[in-house]
């Protein structure tokens, strides 16, 4: 293979970064504000856009809350909602993420926050969100004690809340990193969100976002660069550019103290250093995974995370095992 530069797609994508918070609660279920005070607010705070993701069961009358009168030339909304059904291995309900969820999507049985006996699957909902155009993400598996057999049954899921900041606020249960490891090693193509939650009701709002590069700010350019995966995620650090060369990773950033490369198992590779903007990580220990992923740690010890590249998709291929 040439010792050539392949960047990943979501840096060379046309358009420019946007910051959005995708996990987002208000009045309309079990938020302290009103729709409108929410994007006001996260407007304010330097956001590009929101998904207002109100629970989707009957005691709120399964609504998707719409957001789209409080878009404007510099702010926008994406629909969605927070699905609740079946349980899990624990008995359980389930929460997943659908954001660009059509206003006319069949609800399941869900009446409350308890299961109800032979109800929807997760797996079942999360196919005919997608199928309705919807980004699909797992949210919060830490909090909700969530299996590996859990994470496996949702095969239609883009991708895994790998931090939830209302979750890692009020219980110290935000990651998801586990599980999305989990599905990763199976060679499951999955992407990682970070989110708030955001209830305004505890400090847990404006700590953890998506960057999505798209061409525009609008709800459709966004929601497609969410499937195809252009987005890092973050808690405050910005990644740069990633260029994945024949012997090394290289990584630039905004100031850090810690950048690593994850892989398949426990490969890894990390480099520390005092306000690094520029890393270059050798790839000898990664030579045997399929997939990487790049975390950026400030001096704060807030993280910045990269989807995952899969070396298939750079045109790779895996040495043979004897």
């Amino acid at each position: 293979m040439k010792a050539s530069t392949m960047p990943t797609g979501f840096f060379t994508t046309p358009g420019k970064f946007y910051r959005g918070n995708l996990h987002t609660h208000s009045t309309q279920s079990d938020g302290v504000l009103d729709p409108k005070e929410v994007c006001r607010r996260y407007q304010a705070e330097g956001y590009d856009f929101i998904a207002l993701t109100d629970h989707f069961v009957g005691l709120f009358d399964y609504r998707i809350t719409d957001t789209s009168d409080y878009r404007n030339d510099g702010f926008t909304t994406v629909l969605g909602a927070e699905l609740h059904t079946g349980t899990m291995a624990n008995g359980l309900l389930w929460h997943l993420l659908a954001i660009g969820l059509p206003v006319d999507f069949i609800p399941p049985d869900a009446p409350h926050f308890r299961p109800v006996e032979g109800s929807e699957s997760a797996a079942s909902i999360a196919q005919r969100a997608r199928a309705a155009g919807a980004f699909v993400a797992i949210a919060h598996p830490h909090w909700s004690r969530m299996t590996e057999a859990d994470a496996r049954s949702v095969t239609a899921a883009h991708a895994v809340e790998i931090y939830n900041h209302s979750c890692a606020v009020d219980n110290d249960r935000g990651e998801g990193l586990m599980v999305l490891d989990y599905l990763l090693n199976q060679g499951r193509r999955l992407n990682l969100i970070a989110a708030d939650d955001a209830h305004f009701n505890t400090p847990d709002h404006f700590g953890g976002w998506v960057m999505v590069r798209a061409q525009q700010n609008t709800p459709e350019a966004l929601l497609a660069a969410l499937k195809a995966g252009e987005f890092y995620s973050s808690q405050g650090p910005q990644i740069h550019d990633i260029r994945i060369l024949e012997d090394s990773i290289e990584v630039d950033c905004s100031s850090s103290v810690t950048i690593i490369v994850q892989g398949n198992g426990t490969a890894t590779v990390t480099q520390h250093g005092m306000s690094m903007t520029t890393a270059h990580l050798p790839r000898e220990r990664l030579a045997n995974s399929p997939w990487l992923r790049i975390t950026v740690v400030d001096r704060a010890g807030k993280r910045a995370w990269s989807n995952p590249i899969w070396r298939e998709d750079l045109g790779e291929t895996l040495p043979k095992t004897k």
